[in-house]
């Protein structure tokens, strides 16, 4: 009754207005419900990209502290999960190596961490981590390792702290291949790392095909790439 009574350009005024208030709400909504999902995607997929910035820097600075102290300095990457209740975990790098590799590899580390649904899973930790160094070229020649963890290890028993000692490939790339001019591996000062825990037992021949899939593609397609390519090859076989 009390819109009835105002003027109509008032009335068309007080619409909008309504109308414009209602959009922004759904749109709101829109978008938190877009970042629900992206976040269960990230946290859906047993595959995890490392964009390693400042490659040179990061370098250079640690040849300077090893030479002054013979401390051994990493970086971490962002933690992420097999799934949305599963294992958390994340990667150590040491770029210019660790322990006997140390000035002639670079190595990398797996590293479980503790989370709140470690009561449910089984442990110890016992499937097998491939580690990827991607080639920025479009020849993909990409350096690829794995290791089975070592399941006696403390490494990978259930976390009692926030994260378990590191373990993994220490030799995992020779440095005269990562630090020598115009390399494959450094561009613009960054490298692409790509960790993938083989929940579903891929085998090893398949491994290098799946690893060069385009990123971009969603994993549920990447997936059935890799099941189309397996049975081409038992046809074939």
């Amino acid at each position: 009754m009390a819109l009835a009574l105002l003027p109509p350009q008032e009335v068309e005024t007080a619409f909008y207005n309504i109308r414009a208030s209602e959009n922004n709400k759904v749109k709101q909504e829109l978008r938190q419900l877009f970042l629900y999902f992206e976040n269960q995607w990230l946290t859906n997929t047993p595959v995890e990209m490392w964009n390693v910035h400042g490659c040179e820097q990061r370098t250079n600075n640690t040849c300077e502290v090893d030479a002054q102290s013979e401390r051994q300095t990493s970086i971490y990457s962002p933690p992420f999960y097999s799934s949305p209740t599963g294992y958390k975990m994340r990667v150590r790098l040491y770029l210019n190596g660790y322990g006997n590799a140390r000035r002639t590899h670079m190595s990398l580390f797996f590293v479980l961490m503790q989370s709140e649904y470690d009561v449910i899973l089984k442990f110890p930790f016992n499937y097998k981590v491939t580690f990827c160094l991607y080639d920025q070229t479009p020849a993909q020649r990409h350096i690829i390792d794995s290791f089975r963890p070592d399941i006696k290890s403390n490494s990978f028993q259930r976390p009692r702290s926030e994260m378990n000692i590191a373990s993994g490939i220490p030799k995992f790339c020779p440095l005269s291949v990562i630090q020598q001019e115009d390399n494959v591996y450094v561009r613009d000062d960054t490298m692409f790392i790509k960790i993938r825990v083989n929940f579903d037992d891929m085998p090893k021949t398949l491994l290098p095909y799946a690893l060069c899939l385009n990123p971009g593609l969603p994993l549920h397609v990447r997936q059935e790439m890799v099941e189309k390519e397996a049975k081409r090859r038992k046809k074939a076989g």
